[in-house]
């Protein structure tokens, strides 16, 4: 077994070490730049106080505008954050005010209840309901682990087959009665992987339920894996409503979702791709996608192929 990459606040830091890059080569180090040019310049060449004097504004103008600039960024990052999380939080709100109304309203007919079909009946929806409740509950605490940086991946050698067959089984318990067509293809020979299977498990089912949720009624989806390269790719294709290419960048982000009135009548968290996202990062791969408005989506997990040794020490740990 070996240790995975953490997956933590990672997007979150690698921002504001962006601003901080930007903040130092382009005020920072420009200032100091011109301020030691000003300096040898009036010792060495005995330079006169006005051309020290518009180095020297030129500088405070330069600082005032590249600071303006970044001052702007930052703000309406910020403000576009909040507004991110306000609306995770009523969607988030939303997701367990439905289960819990349902488990509520099924509870108080049971206890009234005298027909035995009845009973079974509001059991049945109760505990669907229950696991329904659980599973968001779940995604928001694992999510947290994610953003505090206490998600571990626990790599152990696995078949690409059986986390293939594991994620089918894991989406099949999530699918009962809803009509849909599930083409698995996996190719033969594929090499062994070092994988958590639980947590590649749950990146693959999200990709499914998101193909499913955004598909016409009767969906066609298909789960595949093979080789290319140095690489395993486990790939999940819908024929749905596609993706605009200029919104392929930001899918993955924590809490965005491409469209706020389609997502007000499809549900989610919007944290799904972005779940999806940590799990590869975790294996030390990457995701990839492949969409157009109308002709369906492609979404890709990319995983490295160990090398032997890697592939041993993973069996011996």
């Amino acid at each position: 077994m070996l240790p995975g990459l953490v997956a933590g606040s990672e997007d979150h830091n690698r921002s504001f070490r962006r601003m901080l890059y930007l903040l130092v080569w382009l005020v920072i180090v420009p200032t100091a730049m011109l301020l030691a040019l000003s300096i040898v310049t009036l010792i060495f060449w005995g330079a006169n106080m006005r051309m020290l004097f518009g180095i020297l504004v030129m500088t405070f103008a330069s600082c005032v505008v590249t600071g303006g600039i970044l001052l702007i960024v930052f703000v309406r990052r910020e403000a576009s954050l909040s507004k991110l999380q306000l609306d995770f939080v009523s969607k988030v709100s939303h997701e367990l005010r439905t289960p819990l109304t349902s488990i509520r309203m099924f509870a108080e007919m049971l206890e009234d209840c005298r027909d035995p079909e009845q009973t079974a009946t509001c059991l049945a929806v109760l505990q669907k309901e229950t696991t329904r409740l659980s599973e968001r509950i779940e995604r928001l605490l694992d999510w947290g682990r994610m953003e505090a940086g206490r998600r571990v991946y626990e790599l152990r050698r696995e078949a690409p087959r059986a986390v293939v067959d594991s994620a089918v089984a894991a989406f099949e318990t999530t699918q009962v009665g809803r009509p849909r067509r599930l083409d698995v293809d996996v190719a033969a020979d594929l090499p062994e992987l070092l994988a958590d299977r639980e947590a590649l498990t749950d990146a693959l089912v999200n990709l499914l339920t998101n193909a499913v949720k955004y598909s016409h009624e009767e969906p066609r989806i298909r789960l595949w894996c093979r080789r290319e390269g140095g690489w395993l790719r486990f790939g999940v294709s819908d024929q749905g409503i596609g993706i605009a290419k200029r919104e392929h960048g930001r899918v993955f982000q924590k809490f965005y979702r491409v469209d706020d009135r389609l997502s007000r009548e499809v549900e989610g968290s919007g944290l799904g791709l972005a779940i999806v996202r940590h799990v590869a990062i975790g294996h030390r791969g990457k995701v990839d996608l492949e969409s157009e408005p109308g002709k369906g989506s492609t979404f890709s997990l990319l995983l490295p192929v160990p090398t032997d040794a890697e592939l041993a020490e993973g069996a011996s740990t």
